[in-house]
């Protein structure tokens, strides 16, 4: 069985005007809740194969920072250019591309992709995945060849200001 996590960056910063959308950092607010979700996960006894990160700097940021929570080496964090703009067809492609050995994967990325990501792989409606916001699901099989529409099973739906 591999387990998925979908993250969406923490909260961005639109401070700095005529900086490339790329480039956008965390606010303070992002930098408040990325920190929070890596202790929830940690808490959950989370332990990640790995994490494919998009390289735009307020996901490779909330990547960092949930890795260093989860006592996962950053070092170790993948960063995939095409993730930044992918569509949820490119995003399942990447997944059937992940090794086999890889068991616990964790995508960080961008919405609206990461939110269709989610309701298309696990048939579940849910709107909008705030920033910060983790999916964690299941899927039961081998290998992520299989990654396809409406064989994941939602395990988690997790985000900031969740009660």
């Amino acid at each position: 069985m591999k387990k998925l996590f979908l993250l969406r960056h923490a909260k961005s910063s639109w401070k700095e005007r005529g900086l490339r959308d790329f480039d956008r950092p965390l606010n303070s607010r992002g930098r408040k809740d990325a920190p929070i979700m890596g202790e929830r996960l940690n808490n959950r006894g989370v332990q990640l194969d790995l994490i494919i990160s998009s390289p735009a700097k307020r996901a490779i940021t909330t990547a960092r920072i949930i890795a260093d929570k989860i006592n996962y080496s950053s070092e170790k964090i993948r960063e995939v250019q095409s993730i930044y703009g992918a569509s949820v067809e490119e995003m399942i492609q990447l997944l059937a591309k992940v090794e086999n050995k890889v068991d616990c994967l964790m995508l960080v990325g961008h919405n609206p992709t990461f939110t269709m990501l989610a309701e298309a792989l696990s048939k579940q409606h849910f709107g909008n995945i705030p920033t910060c916001g983790i999916v964690e699901m299941t899927f039961n099989y081998e290998s992520w060849d299989y990654s396809s529409a409406g064989l994941f099973d939602l395990q988690l739906f997790d985000y900031p200001k969740k009660a």
